[in-house]
């Protein structure tokens, strides 16, 4: 008989506490895991990982990675709003995103230039879903400026609404809005940090 995630929950919890160990809530942990797999009961996984950038919380749905997210956006609030937005059903499972962290350490040891992974769209929506699609039009190592993103996106005098769908990008890094500058040549604002769009831009010039 399978028993309901709570109770398998409450049942492993007092087990693992009673023992004491690291070690058994791991493995409480990774049956959690396999059993919400196998039930489909999770809709959200979640890991998070260190990176020239800080630590960044990688989340994805059956569908694709979902969301990215700097250590700077708080990633309790990110988890909270990806439970109010696709699922409360999210749970930590390296697993489940062994191959977004892959692509991402390459991209980071400057061997991977182009992402080619299934990807959760559904956090942008309207003209801001149609710029984030176009995002990975800008080239590895290329900028282009609010102006011709929006002129790429189909609306040439959208330039805030540009500027505010790279703001709220779900996916940085992997959907490359880092690449975005002001016609000035200037980096303008990024959601990660002027420090970390610096570094991404630096990091893919010098490639």
């Amino acid at each position: 008989m399978t028993l309901p995630m709570d109770t398998a929950l409450d049942a492993g919890l007092k087990s693992a506490l009673a023992a004491g160990e690291d070690e058994a809530l791991a493995r409480l942990h990774t049956r959690l895991a396999a059993g919400a797999q196998e039930q489909d009961l999770l809709d959200v996984a979640y890991t998070v990982i260190p990176s020239p950038v800080g630590e960044l919380l990688l989340a994805a749905t059956p569908f694709g990675l979902a969301r990215v997210a700097f250590g700077r956006e708080g990633h309790d609030a990110v988890l909270e709003d990806l439970a109010l937005r696709i699922s409360p059903r999210i749970l930590e499972d390296q697993e489940r995103l062994a191959e977004p962290v892959r692509q991402l350490d390459e991209y980071f040891a400057g061997t991977r230039q182009v992402f080619d992974l299934p990807l959760d769209l559904r956090l942008a929506t309207g003209f801001r879903r149609t710029v984030v699609e176009h995002l990975s039009e800008i080239a590895y190592g290329a900028t282009a400026s609010y102006a011709a993103l929006a002129a790429l996106a189909g609306n040439p005098g959208a330039v805030r609404a540009a500027g505010t769908a790279c703001a709220r990008n779900p996916l940085p890094v992997v959907v490359p809005c880092h690449r975005v500058v002001r016609s000035d040549g200037t980096i303008g604002n990024y959601l990660g940090g002027s420090d970390a769009k610096r570094t991404l831009l630096e990091m893919e010039a010098a490639a």
